[in-house]
């Protein structure tokens, strides 16, 4: 199971940190990814990172503004948000996944299985 968390309400230019904590003793096993989705949008990839987060790949749109990191020990992936704009607000989504032999990073909706609760994220002008 995935708990998305973090989310709230902030100005543009702020920061927000939301994390994803996984439950089971193999999630260090799994690759993790972040989506949103915006009201009347698709849900669309964010961010990215293999299981031993060595690896990360990064949407355009939040190249140079977020940063995705994990701690294996604590069983959490975390999203670092900063300058924050209001096309950012959207739920955004944790999900988890087993990659296939020579995939690293997951960025496919459709190739993830488990995906946590949503967390929303608000950013006004």
């Amino acid at each position: 199971q995935l708990q998305a968390s973090g989310g709230g309400s902030v100005q543009a230019g702020g920061s927000l940190r939301l994390s994803c904590a996984g439950s089971g003793r193999t999630f260090d096993s799994y690759a993790v990814g972040w989506f949103r989705q915006a009201p009347g949008k698709e849900r669309e990839f964010v961010a990215a990172i293999s299981w031993s987060g060595g690896t990360t790949h990064y949407a355009d749109s939040v190249k140079g503004r977020f940063t995705i990191s994990r701690d294996n020990t604590k069983n959490t992936v975390y999203l670092q948000m900063s300058s924050l704009k209001p096309e950012d607000t959207a739920v955004y989504y944790c999900a988890a996944d087993i990659t296939l032999p020579g995939v690293v990073v997951i960025t496919r909706i459709t190739d993830y299985d488990y995906w946590g609760q949503g967390t929303q994220v608000t950013v006004s002008s």
